[in-house]
């Protein structure tokens, strides 16, 4: 049995809830995450594989507090963390353009979807740099590849953009305690936030996560992947 434990933010659902499910049946002790404890609860249990092996932890990747008890409970309660999956994200600007970009709505997505996983990174990397090792996967998206940007949507590009940053910084400078820190995009995929109409399911967005997480891409770091293949920034 696998003795590797991962916590997902956001995994109380859709492409968290996915990723969740596949690494519990490659017997990973799997911290599944979400705001409300009750629905990740409930979600832990349409867990499949050991319930010993599976734990629901209110998280509010936005609150302080929030994250640093989630990182307290993981240390006291397992001494390590071999990957975190920055899940969490919100999608509050579709179709609205930079040029009338609505500025509370950029400020909330930014708060959960670059603040909120800096946060996480920081409170979990003295845990994995005293371990000598660890596995960062922060969920992105094309959106935020400036090789291709487009218009609309302000507030999710920037947030992407600034995590697919991030990325490349902190993998920079953690490299020698052997950490790999990269980005995934999992394309359009049939959520909440994707829609019906997505052409791609929340078990093909979630492939490439899990493949990182397992340690597919070896040492690769400060990348970002797409159906396990690197993608330009």
């Amino acid at each position: 049995m696998s003795d590797k434990v991962v916590l997902i933010t956001g995994a109380n659902r859709g492409l968290g809830f996915e990723v969740a499910r596949q690494l519990v049946l490659k017997e990973y002790t799997v911290i599944l995450t979400a705001r409300d404890i009750n629905k990740a609860t409930d979600a832990c249990e349409n867990l499949p594989g050991c319930q010993e092996k599976i734990f629901a932890r209110a998280l509010d990747v936005t609150n302080k507090e929030s994250v640093q008890s989630a990182a307290e409970f993981v240390k006291e309660r397992f001494r390590k963390l071999d990957v975190l999956i920055n899940n969490a994200g919100v999608f509050l600007d579709k179709n609205i353009s930079a040029e009338h970009g609505d500025m509370f709505l950029i400020q909330k997505t930014l708060e959960t979807n670059f603040y909120g996983a800096y946060r996480m990174i920081q409170a979990f990397l003295p845990m994995m740099k005293s371990n000598m090792s660890g596995r960062i996967i922060n969920v992105s998206s094309r959106m935020g590849q400036l090789c291709s940007m487009f218009g609309n949507n302000p507030g999710y590009r920037v947030s992407k953009a600034a995590l697919n940053a991030l990325t490349k910084m902190l993998s920079a400078e953690i490299s020698e305690f052997n950490i790999q820190v990269n980005s995934v995009c999992p394309g359009w995929i049939k959520t909440a936030m994707g829609g019906p109409g997505a052409p791609r399911t929340i078990q093909q967005g979630a492939e490439t996560i899990v493949w990182l997480a397992d340690g597919g891409a070896g040492n690769e770091s400060g990348k970002m992947f797409s159906d396990k293949e690197e993608i330009p920034w």
